[in-house]
């Protein structure tokens, strides 16, 4: 039985739940942050980058004390900065208190997106690894929805209160820090570490099934492997062309304008003219088409492989941004129009980039460069996804929503050529037949 592998999967997917909360309640909350603390466009902007710049230090700097103390270790120290940002936003007396609590749930994210995924991948087994670690992006668009349904809930209980909508975060950051003390340690970590014995204990009790000396075995060897591969350079050949595209992963998905829907959709459609609460209820029908299709796209990316889903999804989503900019240069901006566009749009990116990105980065980089090779691609991600989520409101401002959204239409056109020349497809191959596929290009 492995109902205890499953919990501990359960517990570390808490820490994705609570990324996609933490990054998306901003949504339905900033309108009324901005009108309480009086925000410029740029302060706006600021507010909701903050979080972002932290993600970007807690996904930099988490490796090591990861590697210090511990997958497990860590991850409490995650939730519990989870639980202050949640408090400090929702019970700031400033705005500057509030950005502090942003910038500290910013660290947690940007931690619990390495090491969630990490933590889950080094408790599975090999047969069911891939399954386990891809619910992690299950939990994270999850959390994404539940963030956008409680703030249209709060919204239409209790009319602007915004506060409300952070403190909500409380229970489940609680909930993961008390669930943490109950999952093992990662065996992976144990046996770094000399713990032998509480390591084969640990795979004994999560994989009953496996023999545990020839997994310990398995480890050991992999270990071995990791010091040796610690003096290879990604930025020199034949790996610096590796380290640029997985930048250019990176960019392409932010590029596409995923993440101003996801901060600023209910702030867009409220400039369309709609009351805050159908803004929100709105958000909260982007979010359940967003956790459909990556769902869809889970359950059929083996199947037909990745290029071709960032092929339909690029080809799908430059329609309908094209569009939704078209409506908003057109003063086209009825309800049913706006509504649609954008979930046809969000349902293409969740079908391909949403969740195709992060196996990409996985599966890309040899074996002697993958842990820094992924890094590079998470580090790129973040860094576009700030820039964009600082520049979103003042730029709009300057220039139209409108003109934006064409922006995002052609880098999207300009991803199609990327995908075709720079990638290769990787559906039902070895990370041994992928490392020799990508060196001969």
């Amino acid at each position: 039985m492995r109902r205890y592998l499953y919990f501990v999967t359960f517990v570390a997917a808490l820490g994705g739940l609570m990324f996609g909360f933490e990054t998306a309640v901003i949504n339905g909350a900033i309108f009324y942050v901005a009108e309480h603390f009086q925000l410029t466009e740029f302060m706006k902007g600021l507010v909701v980058s903050t979080a972002l710049a932290g993600c970007v230090i807690g996904a930099l700097f988490i490796g090591k004390p990861g590697d210090k103390y511990g997958r497990r270790y860590m991850l409490k120290i995650m939730a519990a900065l989870f639980l202050f940002s949640m408090l400090g936003a929702g019970l700031a007396a400033n705005i500057w208190v509030f950005v502090i609590a942003r910038f500290l749930g910013g660290i947690a994210v940007g931690g619990a997106s390495v090491l969630t995924p990490m933590y889950i991948s080094e408790v599975s087994p090999p047969k069911i690894r891939g399954k386990l670690v891809a619910t992690n992006q299950l939990a994270i668009v999850t959390g994404i929805l539940v963030a956008f349904f409680s703030d249209y809930m709060i919204d239409s209980l209790l009319h602007g209160s915004w506060r409300w909508m952070f403190l909500a975060g409380v229970v489940p950051s609680a909930v993961l820090w008390v669930l943490l003390f109950f999952i093992s340690r990662s065996p992976r970590w144990l046996v770094k570490i000399g713990k032998n014995d509480e390591a084969r204990e640990v795979i004994r009790r999560v994989n009953p099934e496996e023999d545990a000396d020839l997994l310990m075995a398995s480890i050991k060897d992999s270990l071995k492997e990791e010091a040796v591969n610690k003096r290879v350079s990604l930025m020199k050949k034949p790996y610096l062309r590796l380290a640029i595209i997985g930048i250019a992963v990176g960019m392409f998905n932010q590029l596409a304008g995923i993440n101003v829907i996801m901060y600023y959709s209910t702030d867009i459609f409220r400039q369309a003219g709609f009351s805050g609460e159908a803004a929100l209820f709105q958000s909260v029908l982007i979010g359940l088409t967003n956790l459909i299709f990556t769902i869809i796209a889970m359950s059929i990316i083996d199947r037909f492989g990745r290029k071709f889903l960032l092929y339909v999804g690029a080809s799908g989503m430059s329609v309908f941004l094209g569009l939704f900019s078209w409506a908003f240069i057109t003063d086209t901006k009825s309800g049913f129009i706006l509504l649609s566009l954008l979930i046809g749009y969000i349902a293409f990116f969740a079908f391909s980039q949403g969740a195709v990105i992060w196996v990409i980065l996985s599966e890309m980089f040899p074996n002697s460069v993958r842990a820094k090779g992924t890094a590079m691609g998470s580090f790129s991600h973040w860094i576009f996804n700030f820039a964009i989520a600082l520049a979103f409101p003042v730029v709009s401002s300057m220039i139209g929503v409108g003109y934006v959204f064409v922006f995002f239409t052609v880098a999207t056109l300009l991803s199609l050529l990327f995908y075709r020349f720079a990638l290769i497809e990787t559906k039902g191959k070895s990370l041994e037949e992928i490392e020799k596929l990508i060196l001969k290009k």
